[in-house]
């Protein structure tokens, strides 16, 4: 086949390579969309109830992801370290997911049930009491932020309206967040993480 006439044209090489990239992403990510393995959820993983939501929001906004990914790879070194690899059924309600491609910090794809509620509220106030050579900066503010319900609220709905599986008994327990903090928040979200699996050491 004489490749010339597409070589010389940039134009026609330009459409021909769209088309040959499209043709080979319809081909690898179609296929996973009608897998149950990459659809459902895994035993043990619910929908984030509203104040793990709520403190999930806040770990996007501060750019908690920036440094810490969630996302154990199946590698030896890692499994050992955390625990369990991931797998596709534990981000089945992920908007946006957090895997994450740097580690300034730890992984805290398992870091759910690890330490204590205060632990957590003292290493986000003041991270260099618990870990002396840690870099990660305080978040003292969030201890004086208060959630507003109706927003968490709103967002349960909207993804509900995404696909996931909120019943009006859940978006109406976004009631009792009024008087929590954001830290309240945050603190649920990371406790909830990576419980579907058995722990690894950290």
């Amino acid at each position: 086949m004489d490749h010339s006439k597409l070589e010389k044209n940039i134009r026609n090489m330009g459409i021909a390579i769209a088309i040959v990239i499209s043709i080979g992403g319809l081909v690898e990510i179609v296929p996973l969309m009608f897998q149950a393995e990459t659809t459902q959820p895994i035993d043990g993983v619910e929908p984030y109830p509203a104040l793990q939501l709520a403190g999930r929001d806040v770990y996007i906004r501060e750019g908690c992801y920036v440094c810490h990914s969630q996302q154990v790879r199946p590698f030896r070194s890692e499994t050992e370290r955390y625990g369990h690899y991931s797998v596709a059924g534990e981000f089945v309600y992920d908007r946006p997911f957090q895997f994450g491609s740097k580690r300034t910090g730890p992984d805290l794809a398992r870091i759910g049930g690890r330490y204590t509620d205060e632990w957590h509220r003292h290493h986000m106030i003041r991270p260099q009491d618990l870990v002396p050579e840690s870099n990660m900066p305080g978040y003292p503010w969030l201890e004086q932020r208060e959630l507003d319900p109706e927003t968490v609220a709103m967002r349960m709905r909207r993804l509900r309206m995404l696909g996931t599986p909120y019943s009006d008994e859940a978006i109406g327990e976004a009631e009792a967040l009024a008087g929590k903090t954001e830290m309240d928040a945050l603190i649920a979200y990371l406790q909830g993480l990576g419980l579907a699996f058995p722990r690894g050491r950290y």
